[in-house]
């Protein structure tokens, strides 16, 4: 550490950081080997982080270094801290693949285009970091993560999550890290020890201080290397004898602030208009801060006494000696002062180059209500969402309001806040915006968005019972106001309170079902339109009068009458009437295209839980590997971006496979986080999977008893649990419950009309008959299965006939159909259900070795998903753009999966795959192109 100006001449000691910079060292040394390494350095303010990061800069001898760091004042504009960081690598934007680029060059303000998904963003800065890194390592230091943009900061710790085989270092510096950075790997700094602590501030001192005085004083300043060498600035040897103030009157940081505020007073007062005006611009733009100053009619000499008190560097940028004292400077002046410093920058910022800069200096300039700035920052807040900034967004547009004097715009500016803030994930802030609006006077339309915004931000910060109501309010209030706007209001209140299922209060499903059908139809119906009419008629009236409208809904989305956009909003609801109307194959068709247009758009937050339904899906046709590498995609998804989404895939494979240890505690957390957050569909569905699970392990009892639980959803989960109930049922004896679930399940089977339909029913039907009729009803399911995609549920008819046929005698005849559905089940994965075969063979009078897992060495789930993808003709970097990953580490898991196959060529992959039994998946249905290219992820 270099002598400071001040300091009676003395030179402060080295700190001893021995550890963290050897630390710092071993992750500089990585890098230049060709790893990946992240690093989170936490501490207090002043505790030597940034001379950590120093340390590393310095000695990453081999890397290139990019160094940026968060200012205060610039956490407003979007993406302001990235573009910093990726200026020096722009030269390379080319090489990234077409989305990712066009995001890029969209969040960063070089070129106009669709909102791109702020986590597209993040895998844009992830591969062009990966090519720069090619070419030489590379560690990126951001320092005061905590200063930084929300979108940045987004968009960094995605990156950081995604690193695997590059030689790319990332190190952040945070006071406490935010949740972009949880979970990261992390560096704690503390203070010095007492003996270093009591070194540094003699070093600071011009004389000896008294022994207990001085360790006053270093107990006070906690070990804290900047609050030992800057509080005793300025003070007298008489101040000092008391120590700094009183302990814990004041934060530590605010201590050291205030030293820095004395320090600032001894400057004459043009140098101290000259720092706040440079405090006030975050860029440290030099050129900027010298035509402002101009502006002011400060002169270039001003600068001097700051810079010989080591205070500030006018360099190629402006840099305080340490974030605290650009906060003195630029809060040593009451407002007038500030206001004088904002405008001067505002004036001379380039309203072409830079307007949303303008406009914030401008808006931090303005004393009172002022409609054009008010307007401007409106425009700004309208850039920032195209970039997608909303979290900027909704920053411009709150200050807006508070600009603004006409009640009218002042209530359409506080509810976009109110939006952008939802968007943003700032559900806190958007509430407190509603409150705001509320205070004004509301006309009827803006009252109900009130009510509609309200509605959704229940929704989106929890799939519980709170929304429905909220959101059925809104839609009757919307209905002589917009009846287009209303109609999609019901349709959000009709999912909301589908999520809700039975634990639903006020606004259940029937409620909003029988208000929904009130309204009259339009002509010609959009799409969404044909969706709540199926729907709510299908609450309302039921599957038999519902079937023709079902089919109607599910088939306009199948061919692909909608635009993207439309189709990701609402193809889930789409999905739901394909479900109610057994129709399978529309079912696959639209998750798998609706998984491809939300990777196409790069629309992170809801691809997971498209994911896990395509996945389903998958699993109800029997190819468990390509379903495991789909959930592992939408867990890589769901940690990279933060969004968390009930497991039902993983817990849909994990009781169909018969891994009760998998299984169980699945079942245990989604049905307790279930009912916690009043989600009654996740919980009817658990209840339905622990069904299947103890059906196929034998536990009929317990397979009956949760099986009448899930029939009690009002929806389609019932229709899945009421074969799992009449199996079980059967099994243990209790003719009549099976009889009575028989019922509703024939009325709702036959009104699908569908094979899957008709093969259940009959399957499930042929248990409850004798002679002949079972006999015939075992067949017909198995012809009607036959002829459908979903090869489990025909095993299982298989197994069922020829368990009835054991048991009437026919054991030649059992062993036929025991011998397919063992084959068949284990040949998927279904291990429980294929043991249950193995012991009937047994019992038949066949003997078949007990399944088991060949040994050998397994692929993960991530380099299944790699393998699969290569194998289909994807090049390295489509592999990773889809997998979140640089081409580079796509070749290290290639490299992995040629060893663990023994093979030498990508050739090969499709042989070696499919002898493990991960075959090409079906391409049938009206979206075949679609089910062929989506593949997994990791």
């Amino acid at each position: 550490m270099a002598a400071q100006p001040g300091l009676g001449g003395r030179t402060p000691p080295l700190i001893d950081r021995r550890t963290e910079r050897g630390l710092l060292d071993q992750l500089a040394s990585a890098v230049l080997a060709g790893d990946s390494r992240v690093l989170v350095v936490r501490g207090d303010p002043g505790v030597g982080k940034t001379a950590l990061l120093n340390h590393l800069a310095k000695h990453a001898a081999g890397c290139q270094v990019l160094r940026v760091a968060g200012v205060k004042s610039e956490m407003e504009l979007a993406f302001a801290g990235l573009h910093l960081l990726c200026a020096p690598m722009l030269n390379r934007l080319d090489r990234l693949p077409v989305p990712q680029r066009e995001a890029l060059r969209t969040a960063l303000g070089h070129s106009t285009g669709p909102t791109p998904d702020r986590f597209l963003v993040g895998l844009a800065v992830l591969t062009l970091l990966a090519e720069t890194a090619g070419e030489r390592p590379l560690i990126c230091v951001i320092d005061d993560v905590q200063w930084l943009d929300r979108a940045s900061a987004q968009a960094l710790g995605f990156t950081a999550r995604r690193l695997a085989a590059d030689p790319v270092g990332l190190v952040f510096a945070a006071r406490v890290p935010g949740p972009e950075l949880a979970g990261l790997p992390e560096l704690e700094v503390g203070g010095l020890g007492e003996s270093d602590a009591q070194a540094l501030l003699e070093s600071a001192l011009a004389a000896p201080l008294d022994a207990r005085v001085r360790d006053l004083i270093v107990a006070e300043a906690q070990g804290n290397p900047l609050a030992l060498l800057e509080l005793p600035r300025g003070l007298s040897p008489a101040e000092l004898a008391g120590g700094f103030g009183l302990p814990g009157a004041v934060p530590l940081a605010g201590r050291i602030e205030e030293s820095f505020a004395r320090q600032l007073e001894a400057l004459p007062a043009q140098t101290r208009r000259l720092l706040r005006l440079a405090a006030a611009e975050p860029s440290g733009d030099l050129p900027l801060v010298w035509r402002a100053a101009g502006q002011l009619g400060i002169p270039v000499q001003a600068a001097a006494p700051a810079v010989e008190a080591g205070l500030v560097e006018f360099g190629p940028r402006v840099r305080f000696r340490h974030p605290l004292l650009r906060s003195a400077a630029y809060q040593s002046a009451l407002s007038p002062g500030r206001q004088e410093a904002h405008a001067a920058l505002a004036a001379v910022t380039d309203p072409q180059a830079d307007p949303d800069r303008g406009a914030w200096h401008r808006a931090q300039a303005t004393v009172g209500p002022d409609e054009e700035v008010a307007a401007e920052l409106e425009r700004s807040a309208g850039r920032a969402q195209a970039r997608g900034g909303l979290a900027a967004a909704a920053a411009f547009l709150e200050r807006s309001v508070t600009l603004t004097v006409d009640p009218e715009r002042r209530t359409e500016r506080t509810l976009a806040a109110a939006l952008g803030s939802l968007r943003a994930g700032a559900f806190g802030k958007a509430r407190e915006l509603l409150a705001v609006a509320e205070t004004g006077q509301l006309d009827e339309l803006a009252s109900a968005r009130v009510d509609l915004l309200r509605g959704q931000i229940a929704f989106a910060s929890g799939l519980g019972s709170d929304a429905p109501p909220l959101l059925l309010k809104a839609a009757k209030r919307l209905e002589p106001l917009s009846v287009d706007l209303a109609r999609e209001t019901y349709l959000s209140a009709w999912m909301a309170a589908m999520f809700a299922g039975r634990l639903a209060g006020a606004g259940d499903l029937a409620e909003v079902s029988r208000a929904a059908r009130a309204l009259p139809s339009p002509r010609p119906p959009r799409l969404p339109d044909l969706l709540l009419e199926a729907l709510a008629v299908l609450v309302t009236d039921g599957g038999a009068v519902a079937a023709p409208a079902l089919r109607r809904a599910a088939s306009a989305f199948v061919a692909d009458g909608s635009s993207p956009a439309e189709y990701l909003r609402w193809g889930w609801l789409a999905q739901a009437a394909a479900i109610a109307a057994w129709d399978e194959d529309s079912w696959h068709a639209i998750s798998a295209r609706q998984t491809r247009l939300a990777r196409d758009a790069g629309a992170l937050e809801q691809l997971p839980i498209d994911l896990s339904s395509q996945a389903v899906t998958v699993i109800r046709g029997g190819d468990f590997p390509t379903a495991t590498a789909l959930i592992a995609e939408a867990d890589v998804v769901s940690s990279a971006t933060g969004v968390r989404y009930p497991p039902f895939a993983a817990l849909w494979l994990a009781c169909l496979s018969g891994n009760q240890a998998e299984a169980a505690p699945l079942i245990e957390s989604t049905i307790a986080e279930g009912t916690a957050g009043g989600q009654g569909h996740a919980v009817s569905f658990a209840q339905c999977l622990a069904a299947v699970l103890y059906n196929g392990l034998g536990r009929y009892a317990d397979a009956l008893a949760v099986a009448r639980q899930a029939t009690e959803d009002p929806l389609y989960v019932a229709m899945w649990a009421l074969p799992e109930l009449i199996e079980a049922a059967v099994h243990s004896g209790n003719t009549q419950a099976a009889a009575d679930a028989m019922k509703r399940l024939s009325e709702a089977a036959l009104a699908g009309g569908t094979d899957y339909s008709l093969g259940v029913e009959a399957r499930a039907r042929a248990l409850l008959s004798d002679g002949e009729t079972a006999d015939g009803l075992y067949r017909d399911a198995i012809g009607a299965l036959g002829r459908t995609r979903l090869r489990p549920e025909l095993a299982r008819a298989h197994l069922l006939y020829g368990e009835w046929l054991r048991r009437e005698g026919s054991r030649a005849a059992a062993r036929t159909q025991l011998r397919t559905a063992h084959q068949m089940l284990a040949a998927m994965g279904a291990e429980a259900f294929a043991e249950r075969a193995r012991r009937e063979l047994a019992a038949a009078g066949e003997t078949v070795r007990r399944h088991t897992t060949q040994t050998r060495t397994e692929l993960t789930a991530q380099e299944t998903s790699v393998a699969q993808l290569a194998r289909d003709g994807r090049t390295n970097s489509e592999i990773g753009a889809q997998l979140f990953l640089s081409a580079r580490t796509v070749e290290w898991h290639l490299g992995n999966v040629f060893t663990k196959l023994a093979i030498t060529s990508r050739r090969e992959l499709r042989r070696a795959l499919a002898h493990r039994g991960q075959q090409d998946p079906p391409a049938t249905g009206p979206d075949a192109a679609a089910v062929t290219r989506i593949r997994s992820e990791e």
